[in-house]
């Protein structure tokens, strides 16, 4: 009998070459009995779509690739469960974690599986995921778990709540990591293996997704800590103004009309990140209500 406190969803994308592994591995353990499990076939061209279909679990499909955080939005908007359990279709991750996921689940809002030192990893992105590791946690000013691992479950709601400000692409798991964090949310972790995927190699590319993920790290804080990037802007700014104000004075005489209008844009800047944090502030405020 299906448990609908608990929902699977695995998005999928070209995934003809992986999909039965997934697929066998959740009816071999009896996930299809156990809990509602959800398939989103996101525009594939290949025979991703047909192949799920032959498994009874359901599966919904968008008619075009719209990516994979909107994939993963149709799959929580679609689900009955009051937990929401995440994995990736190519292979990578193995669904015999899910149980241990959905046991701290009970304890935390998010519990996110961390790869382990052996988890198969793409060499060349390691460096750009400490980059972007190294500014999330900056910003966020404490340590970050796997904020990017694709197996990862939360609850339904507070999810469901932060959906609009989910991107479509491949950034939904570490949109969803800060937001969690910056929200004050508990998240959980636990150690997980990863495989090498299976079939075609990996749409994400960094030099073209790195600087998406910067960007939305940046987009994040403005969210939901505008201040984090107005108040030290407006410091160093202010900082220059009156540096060169003085400059000017020992120099020529005169506090100089530049730096006065630079002094000027600091204190601007800074009001401004009280505004933009007041209305961050009431977007959260509308948002719990």
């Amino acid at each position: 009998m299906e448990n609908c406190r608990i929902s699977i969803v695995v998005p999928a994308y070209n995934e003809e070459n992986a999909i039965r592994h997934s697929l066998d591995r959740i009816i071999e353990m009896n996930y299809h009995n156990l809990y509602e499990v959800i398939y989103i076939d996101d525009g594939s061209t290949d025979a991703t779509f047909k192949i799920i279909s032959e498994y009874p679990v359901k599966c919904y499909q968008h008619y075009v690739n719209k990516g994979y955080g909107a994939a993963l939005k149709t799959g929580i908007r679609k689900a009955k469960g009051e937990k929401i359990v995440i994995l990736d279709s190519d292979g990578q991750h193995d669904p015999s974690y899910i149980n241990q996921l959905i046991s701290m689940l009970d304890s935390h809002d998010m519990v996110i599986g961390e790869r382990s030192d052996d988890s198969f990893q793409v060499k060349r992105r390691q460096r750009g995921k400490r980059f972007i590791r190294f500014i999330g946690e900056t910003l966020v000013e404490q340590k970050l778990p796997d904020y990017n691992s694709g197996f990862r479950g939360f609850d339904r709601k507070l999810i469901a709540e932060m959906l609009h400000i989910m991107p479509n692409g491949f950034s939904f798991s570490t949109t969803s990591t800060l937001a969690f964090l910056k929200e004050g949310y508990t998240i959980g972790t636990f150690p997980i293996k990863v495989e090498e995927r299976i079939g075609r190699s990996s749409n994400v590319k960094f030099m073209k997704d790195g600087s998406k993920t910067i960007l939305l790290l940046l987009r994040i804080i403005m969210l939901f800590n505008p201040l984090k990037i107005f108040f030290p802007s407006s410091i160093l700014i202010f900082t220059l103004g009156i540096s060169w104000g003085i400059i000017g004075y020992f120099t020529v005489g005169r506090f100089p009309n530049s730096a006065t209008l630079i002094s000027v844009m600091g204190m601007l800047v800074f009001f401004i990140g009280l505004l933009a944090d007041q209305i961050a502030m009431l977007n959260r405020t509308k948002q719990s209500q």
